[in-house]
């Protein structure tokens, strides 16, 4: 893989692992699911925005993880949102994971506070959601996600704001800022 992350960067990565998720998330009971379930375009402006905060390596393990999972049998994309709708247990508790959740919940919550016109959901339901995907995540692949966490949080980065910044822009705007005081000037 670490050829192919040579050669490929981070835009191949980040675009092998959505041709996989979509692929999943395709065959998710939509009854499970949001209505983003019905636009591709809208899974993939919104994974594709979050994984260009994530590093390569990281990236480059969560493909291989996806890889192995395909190879398996198994969805990860139906088995997060099985764990969402608490038909299927989580099973990881470790520090790591719980960990993650914390940090992102409060970058969330920050995010909610500057832009409460886009982030209109509270931290909880983002935590849950959050949760339930790293609960899908091999170990190595977690802890290389946490990694990155500690490492944006040492930087004094908010990967929630970062990707949303990059939505924005995907969706014409100059920033996240500016797509907010927009939605404040439609009341």
């Amino acid at each position: 893989m670490a050829k192919e992350t040579a050669k490929g960067g981070k835009t191949d990565l980040i675009n092998k692992v959505l041709d996989i998720e979509l692929e999943w998330f395709l065959t998710v009971n939509p009854t499970l699911t949001a209505e983003c379930q019905q636009h591709p375009k809208a899974l993939k402006l919104m994974r594709s925005s979050a994984f260009e905060t994530w590093s390569e390596e990281s990236l480059a393990l969560y493909l291989e993880h996806l890889a192995d999972a395909r190879s398996k049998g198994r969805n990860l994309m139906k088995e997060k949102y099985a764990k969402i709708q608490k038909s299927i247990p989580c099973e990881n508790y470790s520090d790591t994971l719980k960990d993650s959740v914390e940090i992102y919940k409060s970058w969330q919550e920050e995010a909610r506070g500057k832009y409460p016109r886009i982030f209109r959901e509270g931290a909880a339901g983002f935590a849950w959601y959050l949760r339930c995907e790293l609960d899908t995540y091999s170990p190595t692949v977690l802890e290389s996600y946490f990694n990155d966490v500690k490492a944006a949080s040492l930087e004094g980065r908010n990967p929630v704001v970062e990707t949303y910044d990059r939505i924005a822009k995907k969706l014409g705007y100059s920033s996240l800022e500016e797509w907010h005081q927009k939605l404040e000037a439609k009341g």
